[in-house]
């Protein structure tokens, strides 16, 4: 079921990223619906303006609307009490890529919080994931390096009730995902010439 609450999460999703002045990449945007067991979930990336494409640092964020959570908002609509309120899953992932060479996570770490807030919920970090590409041709490979947090946000019942205010929900968390994204790209990481990355 396509609830409004999700498309509004989707759409104050957009707004508090493009607010806080970050880039679209419309390309890596997807809108899916598990025809199997009824999940919805949406994915986009964001990054610096400015930023060649694909981009070399961007931040890709995924948004899921389990069949569960889909079946306690229509409980709360109709008037019921659900026994948990309806929760969209998180992931927010930082990813640098088009890297000269493997680099070491630790810069990237220590500039990157344990927790990252949506909503009021904390979502937890997890380990740096590194890449690496063979490319035809070049002895080096290619490589990325990727940092993601995850967790699982509830839906409160002020925000069931008026779906616009998750624009405000959210919009600390566009303005925190540029400012990460602003430090991570003071980071000392060497890439490939555009040609080479091509």
């Amino acid at each position: 079921m396509l609830d409004h609450v999700f498309t509004q999460l989707v759409a104050s999703h957009r707004n508090a990223f493009e607010a806080a002045l970050l880039q679209r990449q419309a390309v890596e945007e997807r809108f899916q619906v598990d025809v199997f067991l009824g999940d919805v979930s949406f994915e986009t990336s964001y990054s610096l303006p400015g930023e060649e494409r694909p981009a070399r640092i961007r931040v890709d964020t995924s948004l899921d609307w389990p069949t569960w959570s889909q079946t306690a908002y229509r409980s709360w609509a109709i008037g019921d009490d659900p026994d948990e309120p309806p929760e969209v899953l998180v992931e927010i992932a930082f990813r640098v890529q088009g890297l000269d060479g493997v680099p070491g996570a630790a810069p990237l770490l220590a500039t990157l919080p344990e927790h990252l807030d949506v909503l009021g919920e904390p979502l937890v970090r997890g380990p740096a994931t590194i890449e690496q590409v063979l490319l035809d041709g070049l002895a080096d490979p290619e490589c990325a390096i990727e940092v993601a947090y995850e967790g699982s946000c509830a839906i409160d019942e002020r925000l069931l009730e008026d779906p616009t205010a998750l624009d405000e929900a959210l919009a600390p968390l566009g303005r925190a995902v540029a400012s990460l994204l602003v430090r991570i790209g003071d980071l000392p990481f060497s890439f490939r010439p555009t040609s080479d990355a091509d």
